[in-house]
């Protein structure tokens, strides 16, 4: 949770339950100008504020002299790169480092290391209702999308309401084409002479799920094609088709928020948040 002058703030530790008063505390350690760890709820000196879960929670505040430690966090979560923040409770001081750690929060004497690791990002490929459906949804649960559609209002669209766009004018592969392992890549194509390109390109890359619209009828003539053109059998089985969590959804909506929820499921289980 970050705290301006103006008691401004972003983040969250309760869902609201000392929000207001982690922001009090925060303003009066920024006027001190010296760090202190505050507990809130059981055991805590205010005895007015409770959490409903009966327990208690330890922060530390810690006032920043200068904006370059947020300006590195914010320099790594803009790459997509993963962040170790360290809480050291001797000194009371913050300190970031780039990790290769998957999320988590680990303790060494009094060194606490919390990984943050890059939010899920969607590569949406296709045409028509669905794709606009799962970019506003997408858009809403505050994940950064990027489709390609050779639908020119598809691509006005989303480049207005939802995201970045980019018009495609052939079937072929893209150079703008970036992906981590972080990033989903969904194919809502119904020519599918559209997708082959793209998918192979997308099957070998690291991204974390590829999945497509589709009957398994077409899934299995999709992978012969595939296969055909130099994929490889292992990156075509992690494909996921017909795809999302809820069996043949006939609407756009439905259909978005099923892929949608199945993308954010993977991401979790893999993640391990």
């Amino acid at each position: 949770m970050a705290v301006a002058e103006d008691g401004s703030y972003v983040g969250s530790f309760s869902g609201g339950c000392v929000e207001t008063a982690v922001v009090a505390e925060a303003v009066e350690v920024m006027k001190s100008g010296m760090p202190r760890e505050v507990r809130f709820g059981a055991g805590s000196k205010y005895l007015d504020i409770h959490l409903p879960c009966g327990g208690g929670i330890d922060l530390l505040f810690s006032p920043l002299q200068d904006a370059s430690f947020v300006e590195k966090v914010l320099a790594f979560a803009e790459n997509r790169l993963p962040v170790s923040i360290i809480l050291d409770s001797a000194s009371l001081s913050v300190s970031c480092s780039q990790t290769s750690e998957p999320k988590s929060v680990s303790r060494d004497g009094t060194k606490v290391s919390i990984t943050h690791i890059p939010a899920a990002k969607l590569n949406i490929f296709g045409h028509g209702a669905s794709l606009l459906s799962l970019a506003n949804i997408a858009k809403a649960y505050g994940l950064t999308t990027e489709v390609f559609s050779p639908d020119q209002d598809i691509v006005a669209d989303v480049q207005q309401n939802a995201g970045s766009a980019t018009l495609l004018k052939t079937p072929a592969a893209l150079k703008q084409f970036k992906v981590d392992r972080w990033t989903a890549c969904i194919f809502y194509f119904h020519d599918h002479d559209w997708e082959v390109a793209l998918m192979k390109q997308a099957l070998e890359s690291p991204a974390y799920y590829v999945g497509a619209m589709g009957s398994l009828i077409t899934h299995e003539t999709r992978k012969k094609t595939l296969l055909e053109t130099g994929v490889e059998p292992g990156d075509i089985a992690r494909m996921i088709a017909p795809i999302g969590l809820i069996p043949s959804s006939r609407d756009p909506e439905t259909l978005a928020l099923s892929t949608l929820a199945q993308v954010v499921e993977i991401y979790h289980e893999l993640n391990g948040t």
